[in-house]
């Protein structure tokens, strides 16, 4: 791995354990209006992240085209607020683990969705891991009961899960993982707040007590403003098929967490799960492939050549030539 990927790895595998350890503020606000907390939690998180948004923000946003401003709504209403909404459905008649181990399976879709989107076959290696990935994720999990209202909740999850990356990527390039991440907070907040209004009436907004604001202030501050540009920072530089291969950190950190508040146990199925995880990313990354490589290759040194490093969605760049600019 060369700089430009170990860092989109760590920032990757970072975002993603945030947002595993966030499931127990999740808990703390059951009794919180769903629309007026996602309101507050995008509405603050944009306010933090407008001043990080880097200087010729307002160029950048004006120079979007209408079909990108699209993607943008689409991006939060499917992959943010539209995520959130059918996880919340889905568990009204199937238990917790049967939506997560659907979005366990997202770096499958996305391994072969975005290749055929971009005009090519699927990475083998990033495939395989990715098969690893969701095996493991599903392990951690287990099964649980369900109907087929549940069932189909968790497709709609499943799908919001995988348009949160796949719909990112044609917008990254132009904006950046920070003025990205604004944008598409402000557009959550603003689908939540007319969400909210048309199901909840009057009562879709209240002043939160004591816990429920410490919740909220976590998953705006921590895992929306910090979570949201690690990953679109990761996925800038590894690509959004390598970068959704660590989601499958987040019911591993959610397990590992959970013990620690007395919400779960972690047994060795956990742990089977989570090593499965491990060595799906070490394999969809290339981790394994270098490792091996270095094994045939013994002490000898290497000749001279120009290496190949990943942009964007995995369209390699070869160093030393000049590469374009992309905005953080």
């Amino acid at each position: 791995m060369n700089v430009t990927t170990t860092r989109g790895t760590l920032l990757a595998a970072f975002a993603c354990v945030l947002v595993g350890a966030s499931f127990t503020a999740n808990s703390v606000l059951g009794e919180y209006p769903y629309a007026g907390g996602q309101f507050l939690r995008y509405g603050l998180a944009c306010l933090l992240l407008l001043p990080l948004a880097g200087k010729g923000s307002t160029a950048r946003l004006r120079a979007l085209t209408p079909r990108q401003w699209v993607r943008l709504i689409l991006l939060a209403a499917v992959g943010m607020v539209g995520f959130n909404l059918t996880v919340i459905a889905a568990e009204r008649t199937a238990e917790p683990a049967v939506p997560g181990v659907f979005v366990g399976c997202a770096p499958v879709v996305v391994a072969v969705l975005v290749p055929l989107l971009d005009g090519r076959g699927p990475r083998r290696a990033v495939l395989y891991g990715a098969l690893l990935v969701a095996v493991g994720a599903c392990a951690v999990q287990g099964w649980g009961r369900t109907d087929g209202a549940g069932l189909a909740f968790s497709v709609c999850a499943l799908a919001g899960e995988v348009g949160f990356a796949v719909l990112a990527v044609p917008v990254l390039r132009p904006l950046g993982p920070r003025l990205l991440s604004a944008t598409v907070c402000a557009v959550a907040a603003l689908e939540s707040a007319a969400v909210g209004v048309l199901v909840d009436g009057a009562g879709w907004l209240r002043r939160p007590d004591t816990a429920e604001a410490a919740a909220l202030l976590w998953q705006g501050v921590v895992v929306t403003v910090v979570g949201f540009v690690c990953w679109y920072m990761g996925m800038q530089r590894i690509g959004a098929e390598r970068a959704t291969l660590f989601s499958g950190l987040i019911p591993v950190a959610a397990a590992g967490t959970a013990p620690l508040v007395g919400t779960g146990s972690y047994g060795l199925a956990q742990a089977a799960g989570s090593a499965l995880v491990g060595l799906g990313v070490a394999l969809g990354s290339g981790a394994l492939n270098l490792t091996s490589a270095r094994r045939r290759i013994g002490g000898r040194a290497r000749r001279a050549a120009p290496m190949a490093t990943f942009r964007g969605n995995d369209r390699p760049e070869w160093q030393g030539a000049r590469a374009p600019e992309m905005p953080e």
